[in-house]
């Protein structure tokens, strides 16, 4: 069988042809669907499809089309082809679509070199070379006759010609039939191991939604409400959720049993106990948006707990819940190996359910071993650093006060110029005049939480000229963001003994904390007498080398990311915490990372890392990254390798 694509797309028209439920969505980018279009012009293959043919009603069709009855043709390989063919031919997304639309908009075709790029004003405004290949493909080659200059008319007619029959073009299609659901999801899931990959967490949804085909939509649902809420999570992250409260393990090949009921069931409690458990971390310890929800996959953990708890915890026990959270988080105990992680902490659980936490909190202590905080901990710099949330926590929890207005400090205050943000205590300004080093400037212990406005108006003053000031009318709000109230250490001189200084309170008030979510079961704190703490085996965490060091850095890196999205490719991870594959422990902080390519898992994973030192570049590239320290140079290689108009690889087949 090879229908024409125009066939194609018409029987997509009628309901004929459409993708089952379990499919994922569109994941193409710009230079996928132009290479496609490049390989169909000059006629070069592009592989064939693989289509189920099965009875209307037996498997939920993805999208709200027009559905047709009888039998209708489910596309198993071939969904990324048929919809960029779709999309720019018929200038619309088909009905079953669920991408970034962006990824096949205004593609054009320039009739002198027979090259393909997305519209660019600067190159093609005005200029009767490039044709918008949807317009010609919906209103035919006549209104291009007179644009031409006499003597290339011809071969430019030729070629848009040419280009036009591309919807004559027959595609090779295979079929499936009289197969059962199950055995048609296992062959989706091998056809589909080659291409732009699925993630684990693909794979088993694709099971999911064989059985409860709604499963994905009601899932980016609920993604979508915590985004909105300031946390950005992912479909692994939420499915990994649902597998521990569920199944009580982390592997997703024990969700593949299950059927849509029980789905449906473990998600409505993975929702209900992720959405406790956010609460309680935000309301008790102040992290309540993404920016400092550190040890995110401790959640799952914390949700099998809660879940199989129904909810009901003492204010003891939440506590002490919230301790072994905030451990995690600060020693990154989850960097590394997460699933074998996950599932050792939830066998601890189901092991010793008459023990509970105490279980979780001396796995943790075989792990790291001594838990109290030291100063040396604070001795880390950027807002990478993991110590970065609780200071943030610190602020939130013991009710630190804005130096302008003397108010405690709260997200919630109202007003655009109120928004809480970071404040160098020492300005950047001041300190590199005199010669301090990136990473002392950004130290942690010279960071605080103040209002917009208050950071404003304190500008590139230094603390021995506006600390008086506050002071003085504000008694007592300089101690609340735990500044040392000798005014010797205020002066720019002696701003490395400030830092010192600044440390000691900040390790002090963090034991205080936890010292107080404990509920007096201190001993926690404390080195075990096999391990006496002259010899305790976790000393303070090494250096974490890396990260966004200020405003300006990470705002250039949104940037870079919202130019990504705009050119149809995909965002980067900003502030990827890279750990030691073998033990876990975290080496660096990336600024901005695509780990597993721009194209997923087709191309090099890639980083920009801007004003780091050797030490960080080299760490990235031996763990295979394609470094950029300038985003200049970072564009140009997306330009070239992703965007370029004269690129002429071949379409990978998906």
């Amino acid at each position: 069988m090879s229908p024409k694509i125009s066939t194609i797309l018409d029987l997509i028209d009628n309901g004929k042809i459409t993708l089952p439920e379990f499919q994922r969505g569109y994941v193409w980018n710009r230079d996928q669907v132009r290479k496609l279009f490049y390989s169909l012009y000059h006629r070069h293959p592009v592989g064939s499809l693989l289509i189920w043919v099965t009875d209307a009603q037996q498997v939920r069709q993805r999208g709200g089309g027009n559905a047709a009855s009888g039998t209708i043709d489910l596309l198993l390989d071939g969904q990324q082809r048929i919809t960029s063919l779709y999309g720019v031919l018929r200038g619309r997304p088909p009905a079953f679509f669920d991408g970034n639309e962006k990824a096949f908009t205004d593609m054009y075709f320039n009739v002198q070199d027979e090259s393909f790029s997305f519209y660019q004003p600067t190159k093609m405004k005005d200029s009767p070379l490039w044709i918008d290949v949807t317009e010609l493909m919906l209103n035919g080659i006549g209104g291009y006759l007179a644009k031409f200059p006499q003597d290339k008319r011809d071969a430019y007619i030729n070629r848009l010609i040419q280009l036009r029959s591309i919807q004559d073009i027959q595609f090779h299609s295979e079929q499936i039939t009289n197969t059962e659901l199950p055995v048609v999801v296992d062959i989706f899931n091998r056809v589909n191991s080659s291409g732009t990959k699925l993630s684990t967490g693909d794979l088993a949804l694709a099971k999911i939604c064989a059985n409860w085909p709604q499963a994905r939509d009601v899932m980016k649902s609920e993604l979508q409400r915590w985004e909105h809420d300031g946390f950005d999570f992912d479909l692994d992250w939420l499915l990994r959720s649902v597998n521990t409260v569920l199944t009580g393990e982390a592997r997703f090949t024990f969700l593949h049993d299950k059927d849509s009921d029980e789905m449906q069931d473990g998600l409505n409690r993975a929702i209900k106990a992720i959405d406790m458990a956010l609460n309680m971390i935000g309301g008790r310890t102040g992290l309540d948006h993404g920016r400092v929800l550190f040890g995110r996959y401790a959640i799952p953990v914390i949700a099998r707990y809660l879940d199989q708890r129904k909810g009901q915890l003492g204010n003891k026990e939440r506590d002490k819940l919230l301790f072994w959270y905030l451990q995690v988080g600060m020693w990154g105990y989850f960097s590394g190996s997460t699933e074998s992680l996950i599932d050792r902490n939830l066998d601890v659980l189901e092991q010793s359910k008459d023990q509970g936490l105490d279980a979780l909190l001396r796995e943790l202590k075989l792990w790291g071993g001594y838990l109290r905080v030291e100063p040396d901990h604070f001795d880390g710099w950027s807002v990478g650093n993991r110590s970065y949330p609780i200071l943030y926590m610190l602020t939130r929890m013991r009710q630190a006060q804005d130096w302008g207005s003397g108010l405690e400090l709260k997200t919630s205050h109202l007003g655009r110029m109120n928004k809480l943000e970071m404040h160098h205590i020492f300005p950047k300004a001041q300190l590199y005049k005199r010669d301090y080093g990136r990473q002392e400037v950004n130290a942690l212990a010279n960071f605080c939480f103040l209002t917009k406005d208050t950071n404003l108006d304190i500008s590139d003053s230094l603390p021995e000229e506006y600390f008086p000031e506050i002071e003085e009318q504000h008694p007592g709000a300089l101690e609340s963001q735990w500044i040392p109230m000798s005014e010797e250490l205020w002066r720019v001189g002696n701003y490395r003994d400030f830092l010192e200084a600044r440390r000691d309170i900040l390790a002090a008030a963090t034991n205080q904390v936890f010292e107080e979510l404990l509920h007096g079961e201190t001993h926690w704190l404390e080195a075990s007498a096999a391990e006496p703490a002259e010899t305790e085996p976790s000393e303070a965490p090494s250096a974490v080398m890396g990260s966004i060091s200020s405003e300006e850095e990470e705002q250039e890196l949104h940037g870079l990311n919202a130019w990504m999205e705009a050119n149809g490719l995909p965002h980067g991870l900003l502030e990827f915490g890279f750990a030691d594959p073998e033990t876990g422990e975290q080496k660096a902080v990336f600024d901005l990372v695509w780990p597993e390519g721009i194209q997923q898992k087709l191309s090099e994973p890639v980083a920009v890392l801007l004003n780091e030192g050797s030490e960080v570049i080299a760490l990235a590239t031996n763990a295979g990254y394609r470094c950029f320290i300038h985003t200049g140079d970072f564009k140009r290689y997306v330009e070239a390798e992703f965007l370029s108009e004269g690129a002429d690889a071949e379409v990978p087949a998906s």
